[in-house]
């Protein structure tokens, strides 16, 4: 197999990997860590480093959109991103540390629980709740356009969003993903916001986060311009194209086998990770 050939190949599959990831909210990066290193042998940390420059690409166009529309919480996300932020280069740095199995086990964990969130139906919900005062003071609350018109919610629990925003940098850090499935479980969960308010936010926090870890991993060696420019462009083409499908295909059937894919590779991970093979 030539350059070319090999060029090609990774731009197909991370067209595929970014298509799936943009219809389940989780982002092709998921995909993109195991895909390169069982299927074509890339080392890990060099996997990694290549799947953050794919979600930097990827969250730039789309978080410029919501913004626009008005659904994403601007305050919400800058705030948050001070944990997320030292929090990636907490994870960058442990990849020096830990062993290359250690990290695909840790991975592989990480899979598992995006296979579980991806199959898993979410609906737009609103918690009742009281104002909370340390997010009044932040200036935190906020509403987003319905058909109905705008919609106010509360923000609550921003001690622990603040603290599962951190665990979410290092693991976007340490892996090379945008953590959504950790975001997911900071924003909507713990803090209450909206799943449109908390999917937008995210998205548009996720490509600051990678930047910041693709910095030390490109100070590090460990980025491959010939490696992560067709990975790049495949996932952003493909999530373009699944952001365009979207509305009319059949999501749970497509959350279905994406969750039945990175649960595949989440086990063949796990494999190979405690038997050394990678």
């Amino acid at each position: 197999m030539n350059i070319l050939e090999f060029t090609l190949i990774i731009w197909l599959c991370s067209l595929g990997a970014g298509f799936l990831g943009s219809l389940t909210g989780l982002g092709g990066g998921v995909v993109i860590v195991p895909l390169l290193t069982l299927f074509f042998a890339v080392d890990i940390k060099y996997a990694i480093g290549t799947a953050l420059i794919s979600v930097i690409a990827t969250s730039s166009g789309a978080a410029a959109a919501y913004v626009k529309e008005g659904y994403t919480n601007i305050r919400i996300g800058m705030f948050l991103e001070i944990a997320t932020t030292f929090g990636a280069l907490l994870g960058a740095f442990l990849t020096t540390k830990l062993s290359t199995s250690a990290i695909a086990i840790i991975f592989s964990v990480v899979l598992l629980y995006s296979a579980y969130l991806s199959n898993k139906h979410r609906e737009e919900h609103l918690v009742e709740a009281q104002p909370n005062p340390l997010a009044t003071r932040l200036r935190l609350n906020g509403s987003y356009p319905t058909p109905e018109g705008p919609q106010s919610y509360f923000v609550r629990g921003v001690p622990l969003g603040f603290s599962l925003m951190f665990l979410a940098g290092t693991l976007s850090g340490l892996l090379g993903i945008g953590a959504g499935a950790v975001k997911v479980l900071a924003m909507d969960h713990a803090m209450g916001l909206p799943f449109k308010v908390s999917t937008t936010t995210s998205n548009f926090m996720i490509g600051v986060t990678a930047a910041t870890g693709a910095g030390v991993y490109l100070s590090r060696g460990y980025i491959d311009p010939g490696l992560a420019m067709p990975v790049m462009l495949g996932v952003l083409f493909g999530s373009l194209l699944g952001a365009r499908i979207l509305v009319s295909a059949n999501t749970l059937f497509l959350r279905r086998i994406f969750s039945g894919v990175i649960f595949v590779l989440a086990l063949e991970m796990i494999y190979k990770g405690l038997t050394g093979k990678l």
